[in-house]
């Protein structure tokens, strides 16, 4: 079971490569010991597209049109961030549970693996942590422009850092940053301390998306 779940792991850390956190890595670090939250919100028309056949698809199949979808939420620290850390928590999120989030977080697989790897190392429960992960998504308001797009666009990354900029009062540039790879826009990630108020983050902002235009995709069913 853990050979598998662990296999399950480095599948996703695989599709998700270019979507990480930043810095360096502190494997099996103490849980709670970190400095605040990255919310990240994948645009999942772009996680399909860029993956295509090797992409979940409990994602990517569905007939629902998944817009920006939470990848994870994500203990940080100042320099590099925990993950895979010891915790009393089962390391498999029961089906009830995973069942209780799919509307923001679209896979089973995906639940799982955001647990094992940075769940552990909140220092909560699973109930807990995902119950955070959810207000934190409540938290963040997607300009409406991106709740849903019926045609591929051509955008500007700071075009889309600013609104939503003006979408979150009290948001300020850096809090977050908009994140790309050589064509598609992939993630907004936004800093957030443990109470869930924005919050800057140099190490996160400066790795934002430096290209002028890249593709977001239209939603799956657009």
């Amino acid at each position: 079971m853990r050979k598998a779940m662990r296999l399950t792991a480095c599948l996703y850390a695989a599709l998700f490569a270019g979507s990480l956190p930043v810095g360096a890595t502190e494997p099996g670090a103490a849980a709670g010991a970190f400095d605040f939250y990255v919310l990240s919100l994948s645009w999942s028309p772009s996680y399909c597209a860029a993956e295509g056949a090797e992409a979940n698809r409990q994602q990517c199949g569905a007939s629902r049109p998944y817009a920006f979808v939470v990848h994870g939420l994500w203990p940080q620290n100042e320099r590099g961030y925990p993950e895979y850390c010891s915790s009393s928590q089962p390391e498999r999120v029961p089906d009830d549970l995973v069942g209780q989030y799919r509307d923001i977080m679209p896979s089973g697989g995906l639940i799982g693996h955001q647990w094992r790897k940075h769940g552990s190392c909140s220092g909560l429960s699973q109930e807990t942590y995902f119950a955070l992960t959810r207000k934190a998504r409540a938290r963040v308001t997607v300009p409406e422009a991106f709740t849903r797009l019926d045609k591929p666009e051509m955008v500007d990354p700071q075009r889309v850092e600013a609104q939503f900029l003006t979408a979150n009062p009290g948001l300020e540039g850096d809090a977050i940053a908009v994140t790309c790879d050589r064509r598609y826009l992939r993630e907004v990630r936004i800093c957030m301390t443990r109470d869930l108020e924005f919050r800057a983050c140099e190490a996160v902002d400066r790795k934002h998306c430096r290209r002028d235009r890249v593709l977001m995709p239209p939603a799956r069913g657009g």
